[in-house]
């Protein structure tokens, strides 16, 4: 049954946006996306985590849907735990668009989401995990990060704002890869033409639905291109600045519940 309110689909960043800044989801959240369900509408999560990341927080929600993961990369099946559709980074070239980019800014640190429903997060000597309870695996050298089929390279730098680190990495490797700034301390290398919005039309083409039909939530300039799909783009309070200047609307931060303040307007009667 197609939800009787202005959208059908709502689409949600995870970190700094349906999650609380300590990974957890609130009562009212909860509540309000199952306000969403009884209306008839769909919930999907549209995250830069990879799918063996995101896995634990559907299964708390009692999703068996389709998500968005991989910052577009990947579109996976939770009922069926399956990929059904992955894009990877090719490593050679993820390789040499870390050496232009040293070229540049010297040393940075570097991690990797392998590709795949069980593919490993590595991290490389130096590097910070910028979300502490997520599992990564510390290899010995940069080499190690090569090992099998990866979908995105994290990168930080030792001193250099994220801001300027993506616009230089931006600017070096641009034609090679796409770059984005996914959170604090996370600039992200992905197939050059992947975006949140990919994953996005790809995933409402599977629920046959579209752009006008969808609102989509978010904190970070890697949710700008989903914004740029979606009907109605609703930015947190927390939000990069870059991402609240292209918003449709500006809602309260992910630890005052400012998705479920939204819903709750959309879905008042159900």
């Amino acid at each position: 049954m197609a939800a009787p309110h202005a959208y059908s689909l709502i689409a949600t960043d995870l970190d700094g946006t349906l999650l609380r800044d300590d990974d957890t989801l609130s009562d009212r959240s909860l509540a309000a996306l199952a306000r969403v369900a009884a209306a008839g509408a769909r919930h999907l999560v549209v995250t830069g985590r990879p799918a063996p990341r995101v896995r634990p927080l559907l299964e708390d929600l009692g999703a068996t849907g389709l998500a968005v993961c991989g910052q577009g990369a990947q579109l996976y099946d939770a009922g069926a735990h399956r990929l059904l559709w992955s894009v990877t980074l090719d490593r050679e070239l993820a390789e040499t668009a870390l050496g232009k980019i040293e070229a540049e800014v010297g040393q940075v640190y570097a991690a990797v989401d392998q590709d795949g429903v069980d593919g490993l997060t590595l991290i490389e000597p130096g590097y910070r995990m910028p979300h502490p309870t997520l599992p990564a695996v510390r290899v010995g050298r940069r080499d190690d990060l090569w090992c099998e089929p990866i979908s995105k390279v994290l990168l930080r730098h030792p001193f250099l704002p994220d801001d300027e680190l993506a616009s230089t990495a931006r600017g070096v490797v641009g034609s090679m890869v796409s770059v984005t700034m996914s959170g604090p301390g996370t600039v992200e290398l992905q197939p050059l033409g992947i975006t949140k919005a990919t994953g996005l039309a790809l995933a409402a083409r599977h629920l046959g639905l579209g752009p006008a039909e969808t609102v989509a939530f978010g904190d970070m300039p890697n949710d700008i291109p989903m914004f740029d799909w979606a009907a109605h783009g609703v930015a947190m309070a927390n939000a990069h600045p870059e991402l609240k200047a292209v918003a449709d609307e500006i809602t309260m931060s992910n630890e005052d519940d400012g998705i479920a303040v939204v819903l709750e307007g959309l879905f008042p009667g159900a």
